[in-house]
C-alpha cells in the first residue's frame, strides 16, 4: 500500500515525517491502522480492483487499485493534505531497476528493491561518530544482522537465512529520510546522521549504508536465525 497526492505521485516520510507515526497491524482479513490522537481505521483485505489509477513511484508508473473516499479522508486528515491510499494487486507490475537482479524480478511500492539489510555493527560504528545516537529504525531495514563486523554486508553477494536464500544486489543510497526521528516523527534540525555519513560512507557522490536484497524463493525465516554467507568478496 502507498499514499499518493492528487497527481498520483507517491507521498513519503521525506516530505511528510508524520507518516512515521502511522501503524498498520493485521486484523482478520485486513488491517487496523492507527496514529496518535485519532480513531483507528479498519481496512478490508482488498482494495477496489475496479477503481484504478496510475501511481507514480520515482519514474515508474504502476496501475494500482484504490480504497475509496472514507479511507482517503482518514489519511488526508492525518497528513493535512489531500491524499489517496492505493494498493498493488494481481494486475500491478513493477520491475527491478535494469541491470540489477534477474529477469522477472518485481518490487512493490518500495523505493527500488524488495528488502533492505543492515548489520547492527554498522549502526554501532555510526553512533561512535555521533554526539546523539540514532536507532536502527532511522534506516528502516527488513533484515538486521548481528555478530559481524561493521559493514561486512558490503562484501556479501549471496546469503541464506532460515529456509531462504537472498541476493545482495546493490548498496543502498541514503537520503534525508534518515534524518527523521522515528520516535518524535520530525526531521532533526542538525541533519544527522546523514551529515556524518557523508564524511565516511560517501561513494560516487552518494551515501551508501546497507544493502538492497532480493529473496530467491519462498520460505520461513525467524528472528535469531543463523546467517550463512554463501558468496562474498574479501573478508566478512
Amino acid at each position: 500500500m502507498m499514499l499518493v497526492d492528487q497527481r498520483g505521485r507517491f507521498v513519503t516520510g521525506r516530505t511528510n515525517p508524520q507518516l512515521t507515526a502511522i501503524r498498520c497491524q493485521p486484523q482478520g482479513d485486513g488491517w487496523r491502522v492507527t496514529t496518535p490522537g485519532k480513531p483507528s481505521l479498519s481496512l478490508h483485505g482488498n482494495a477496489d480492483g475496479d477503481r484504478r489509477l496510475q501511481a507514480t513511484v520515482w519514474t515508474d508508473q504502476v496501475s494500482a487499485s484504490t480504497f475509496g473516499v472514507e479511507v482517503d479522508q482518514w489519511f488526508s486528515d492525518v497528513l493535512e493534505q489531500p491524499v489517496r491510499l492505493v494498493m498493488m494487486d494481481a494486475q500491478s507490475e513493477r520491475g527491478i531497476e535494469p541491470g540489477f537482479g534477474q529477469p522477472g524480478d518485481q518490487v512493490s511500492f518500495a523505493d527500488g528493491y524488495p528488502l533492505l539489510l543492515i548489520s547492527r555493527a554498522a549502526v554501532d560504528e555510526l553512533n561512535r561518530h555521533l554526539s546523539t545516537p540514532v536507532k536502527m529504525a532511522n534506516f528502516r531495514p527488513n533484515l538486521v544482522v548481528s555478530d559481524c563486523s561493521a559493514h561486512a554486508e558490503d562484501q556479501w553477494h549471496r546469503i541464506r537465512v532460515g529456509e531462504v536464500e537472498f541476493d545482495l544486489v546493490k548498496p543502498c543510497a541514503r537520503c534525508v529520510f534518515t534524518t527523521v526521528d522515528p520516535e518524535r516523527h520530525q526531521k532533526r534540525t542538525d541533519g544527522e546522521p546523514l551529515r556524518t555519513l557523508v564524511r565516511y560512507r560517501r561513494r560516487d557522490g552518494k551515501v551508501m549504508f546497507g544493502q538492497n536484497v532480493i529473496a530467491r524463493g519462498a520460505g520461513r525465516i525467524s528472528a535469531g536465525d543463523v546467517v550463512e554467507v554463501l558468496e562474498a568478496t574479501g573478508q566478512a
